[in-house]
């Protein structure tokens, strides 16, 4: 060291002081654990000091040392009322463990589903009981809330990088996965095992066809493939046809049931015929309230995820308002001309609804129409907001409009007034009227 001479040796004494000159200055932070640490202690110690968290009225001296760990300084004054700062975790009474469930189900959309399979019973001609109804009814609802709790259940990471649902039970352990997987096997095996036993296998297996797909598919493909979006309107088409084939209907044509149609009466004088059996299971009708669910899924979505676009590519989804935003508007415009031939003409030609619903549809049509057409010309946020608005009540107005205009549906008696009743009062008019102008 003494034959260091010129700018090595004062450079290598400058370090020496930097070091000391550190050295010196009081540590005023605790270690975080031993890593941080370059002091060995043994793994047990750090279970023997947890009464320091307990509030106490004793206090440490700046220098005490705690057995495991090198403190050189004070704790900080909050260290010792932490305990106080955590909120004490919910009891799961019944009320909160019923919302929780609820939650879990994905109410909204279970309510949703739960409605168009019912308002597919009241548009099938076919008779049908109020057992069955409510069976269905209920059955549905249980193989919804089984698909959207699984769902939850293996997206738990990603809903919690989503602002729209970090809020979700499982994200925030409002309930534990063992305990939710629970909820969605009891409630998948109740809904097909309601439906077998108290409408038909038939419906049974499409409730079961729903849990698969969309807790399986469809979630798998959410990050894989911008497919998904097509996977997740086949499963919202799914409920109609439960609703058809509740009622003994079939949704595919055989030998016995082919498809029919019902021609405007100056075209054919075949809707003027009485509806029978033959006519009242045509495959056909369900095919239409199919695709009515089916096409309605896609401006529907496409307009609520261009919206929350930042979310989905933030979790790391393949969707198309993330991937493609223009072909994200472009297939929304192109369902929403697909509903147009799928309800306003299939609805009359299968013989659900009169040929006057063909008119009155042509209104909401209009209206959905001209806003799928302006989000695919300007893709701005406030078009996405006009598509997803519109196809909050378009559907049911359709499905209204369908109910209105329900083939054999007498109105007249809903109010007092049968047909019979309201051709004796059409002829008694006609008859003052001729008796006065005599």
């Amino acid at each position: 060291m003494k034959g260091m001479t010129g700018p090595l040796a004062g450079h290598a004494c400058r370090s020496c002081a930097a070091s000391i000159r550190n050295a010196r200055k009081p540590l005023h932070i605790r270690l975080a654990s031993t890593f941080a640490d370059r002091k060995s202690s043994a793994f047990s110690a750090f279970f023997f000091d947890n009464h320091r968290w307990l509030p106490t009225t004793n206090s440490r001296s700046p220098a005490q040392a705690v057995r495991g760990h090198s403190v050189d300084a004070a704790y900080p004054p909050a260290a010792e009322n932490t305990l106080r700062s955590f909120r004490e975790a919910e009891v799961l009474t019944p009320r909160r463990l019923a919302k929780i469930y609820w939650q879990l189900s994905k109410s909204s959309l279970t309510v949703l589903v739960s409605l168009t399979a019912m308002s597919s019973i009241a548009l099938c001609p076919l008779p049908t009981t109020v057992p069955v109804l409510l069976s269905t009814a209920l059955g549905t609802a249980l193989c919804s809330a089984s698909a959207n709790t699984f769902n939850q259940i293996q997206e738990v990471p990603y809903d919690a990088q989503m602002a729209r649902t970090r809020n979700r039970p499982l994200v925030r352990r409002a309930i534990s996965p063992l305990h939710a997987t629970a909820f969605g096997i009891v409630t998948g095996i109740a809904g097909p095992a309601l439906l077998w036993t108290m409408v038909n296998p038939t419906t049974a297996f499409l409730g079961a066809a729903n849990i698969a797909l969309y807790a399986g598919a469809y979630t798998y493909l959410k990050r894989k493939s911008t497919v998904n979006t097509w996977v997740g309107s086949v499963v919202g088409g799914l409920p109609p046809l439960m609703g058809w084939t509740a009622c003994g209907g079939s949704f595919l044509p055989s030998s016995a049931q082919s498809f029919e149609l019902v021609l405007p009466s100056f075209m054919s004088s075949l809707s003027s015929l009485p509806t029978d059996t033959a006519l009242a299971d045509n495959p056909l009708a369900p095919l239409a309230l199919f695709l009515l669910l089916y096409s309605w899924q896609f401006p529907h979505f496409n307009g609520l995820s261009y919206l929350v676009r930042e979310s989905y590519a933030q979790a790391g989804y393949r969707m198309l308002c993330v991937l493609d935003p223009h072909k994200n508007a472009t297939v929304a415009l192109r369902h929403a001309l697909l509903l147009v031939p799928a309800t306003s003409l299939l609805m009359p030609l299968s013989g659900l609804t009169t040929w006057a619903f063909a008119l009155t549809s042509l209104v909401p049509h209009a209206i959905c129409i001209d806003a799928a057409y302006k989000f695919w010309k300007y893709g701005g946020e406030k078009q996405a907001r006009r598509v997803f608005q519109h196809s909050l009540w378009y559907l049911p107005v359709l499905l209204g409009l369908m109910m209105f205009h329900k083939r054999g549906m007498d109105w007249g008696s809903w109010v007092g007034l049968s047909s019979d009743e309201a051709g004796e009062g059409r002829e008694s008019e006609a008859s003052t009227r001729n008796s006065e102008s005599a």
